[in-house]
């Protein structure tokens, strides 16, 4: 059983939905970084997604783009945020951390000594949003080899036939995407991906995270009467803009601060479901 598996299976023997911060991997400094991952946990997070810079973030709206950026700006590459990655599981041994980002840089690095580094790290899931599931079997087998869950995107607008693809390959949660757009878009119908959710779930026994949209504890709560899991990015990511990694360590803090205030109502909002 992997770490994401074994998460969730007490998450359901405890009643409780997942709260899953997204953040850039060395946003706004790498120096900073690992203590991030530490606090998100302590203030409720059960899982973390990380994300990978990349130059072209084709599904990534402005907010996190430009946390992309940043972390760029400030020399995190592939490799790095694999050893901030390490460097957290020096303290942290149970929170599943998964990688989220695109084809190009691993392709770079090259399949085969991606996946070494993500077991060397402690990785335990991988979201590639640009690798189609029909294409990501031979992945898909090589990850699942080292404790390694593919994680998949589902939206309003997925096809049946790639539906039933990433019903296929998918490994650990199915991210539901619960709108037409970019991370950070607008409005949430709570209503219509209740529906959807209910829908997916007829189909796979996999849990059910449900991501964009989702910017308070109302929104948090209202999602997570129906997914076993709510992704919050952009409204976190946000509290970095302006900063960089030459930016006073006491600013960071500060927005920092900002993003543990934020977690803790997020937190407090899914578990009052459980109440």
């Amino acid at each position: 059983m992997t770490r994401i598996e074994s998460t969730f299976e007490t998450l359901k023997a405890q009643n409780k939905k997942a709260l899953i911060p997204y953040v850039m991997a060395g946003d706004p400094s790498p120096n900073s970084f690992v203590d991030l991952l530490h606090d998100l946990v302590k203030h409720g997070a059960d899982m973390i997604e990380v994300g990978l810079p990349f130059s072209d973030p084709m599904a990534d709206g402005p907010t996190v783009a430009l946390a992309g950026e940043r972390a760029l700006a400030g020399g995190t590459s592939t490799h790095q945020a694999l050893a901030i990655v390490k460097k957290f599981r020096e303290q942290d041994s149970s929170t599943p951390i998964i990688l989220m980002g695109y084809l190009n840089p691993i392709e770079i690095i090259g399949y085969e000594a991606f996946i070494a580094l993500c077991h060397e790290s402690g990785v335990d899931g991988v979201l590639v949003v640009d690798l189609p599931p029909a294409e990501s079997g031979n992945f898909v087998e090589r990850l699942a080899a080292h404790d390694i869950n593919k994680i998949f995107l589902l939206s309003p607008t997925t096809l049946p036939e790639r539906r039933k693809q990433v019903m296929t390959h998918c490994g650990g949660y199915i991210y539901y995407v619960s709108l037409k757009g970019v991370t950070g878009s607008a409005s949430l119908d709570t209503q219509a991906v209740g529906e959807q959710v209910q829908a997916i779930k007829q189909e796979t026994n996999l849990p059910i995270c449900v991501g964009f949209g989702i910017r308070d504890g109302q929104s948090a709560a209202a999602i997570g009467q129906y997914a076993d899991g709510v992704i919050v990015g952009s409204e976190l990511v946000k509290n970095f803009s302006g900063l960089s990694h030459t930016s006073r360590a006491e600013d960071i803090a500060t927005a920092q601060a900002s993003i543990m205030t934020k977690m803790d109502e997020l937190r407090q909002a899914l578990d009052a479901l459980s109440a």
